[in-house]
């Protein structure tokens, strides 16, 4: 499958509740992108960030059509893939389960927790098996140079540079049991949307850094019970909060590349040997095995 854009662009975004778009670009074009996993949540947009090629796209779509569980990540992932993109920014809405962790603090998060359980979260598979390592699944590198430049471009907002992410199925918020579990059990933060994507950007080989917006106390707080509006009324603070730090982001990455333990994930990963993976499946893989095959 080939790329529509004639540059592989190294850097992508993926926009969470919130963030259905990027103010301020120039020269955006939209891509639809057809995958073998079906089509993405959106056209992708593709422009320039202060002259960096990126590509932005709504994970729920720009209409917020989708449910966490209905969002096609593999399709979302693959398709950034063929564009090239070797830098993965997910941006994310999440509920809080710590006490100091407040509504509109920015969380980068280091560590998650899968609780998911009706969706795909591998692109193998079909007479290909890989198991790739996935101990640390943010890049620790670019977690470093979001978090110093969202500090740099949004002084006044409170940042804290880890934090453990509960990825849980949704669309219902959790029950105040649940909550106490979560908060009890390591959890720091929680969302319903991270783990999945981020397991799938490890197999494409995309370092991958996950910034959290906190708009809520979750149901584990005495404090008024997280709601629709609540989350909303957040969502729109931290919405823009978000149009500044993603290009403060984009800005620190280009400064310098870097390599990231997550370009080589498949190195060691892939168990089937060449010769026996079904041709089906390496024409459908072959954006992210093609260069061991």
């Amino acid at each position: 499958m080939t790329s529509p854009v004639s540059e592989p662009v190294l850097y992508g975004v993926i926009g969470g509740s919130g963030v259905y778009r990027m103010d301020g670009l120039e020269d955006p074009k939209e891509y639809a992108i057809t995958t073998p996993f079906g089509e993405p949540s959106d056209k992708i947009t593709v422009a320039k960030v202060n002259g960096v090629s990126c590509a932005f796209l709504p994970r729920h779509n720009r209409h917020h059509y989708y449910t966490p569980t209905e969002v096609n990540y593999r399709a979302n992932i693959y398709a950034l893939k063929v564009l090239g993109v070797k830098y993965l920014l997910s941006i994310t809405a999440t509920g809080s389960l710590q006490e100091h962790m407040r509504p509109g603090d920015m969380v980068v998060v280091d560590q998650l927790i899968d609780k998911t359980f009706t969706r795909p979260s591998t692109f193998f598979g079909e007479g290909c098996v890989a198991h790739t390592v996935f101990a640390h699944p943010i890049c620790s590198i670019f977690a470093k140079k979001a978090a110093a430049a969202i500090e740099r471009s949004l002084p006044e907002v409170k940042v804290h540079h880890k934090g453990c992410l509960v990825t849980m199925e949704g669309p219902a918020f959790s029950t105040k049991a649940e909550s106490l579990h979560n908060k009890k059990n390591g959890g720091d933060l929680i969302g319903m949307t991270t783990a999945t994507e981020s397991k799938l950007a490890r197999e494409a080989e995309m370092a991958h850094c996950v910034i959290a917006m906190v708009t809520d106390m979750d149901a584990w707080s005495d404090e008024p019970h997280v709601d629709v509006s609540v989350v909303i009324a957040t969502l729109t603070r931290n919405g823009n909060n978000a149009q500044i730090f993603t290009k403060a982001i984009i800005d620190e990455l280009a400064k310098e590349e870097f390599v990231s333990e997550a370009h080589s994930a498949l190195a060691v990963a892939i168990m089937t040997p060449k010769d026996v993976i079904p041709y089906s499946t390496r024409r459908k893989l072959e954006p992210l095995i093609g260069k061991y095959l």
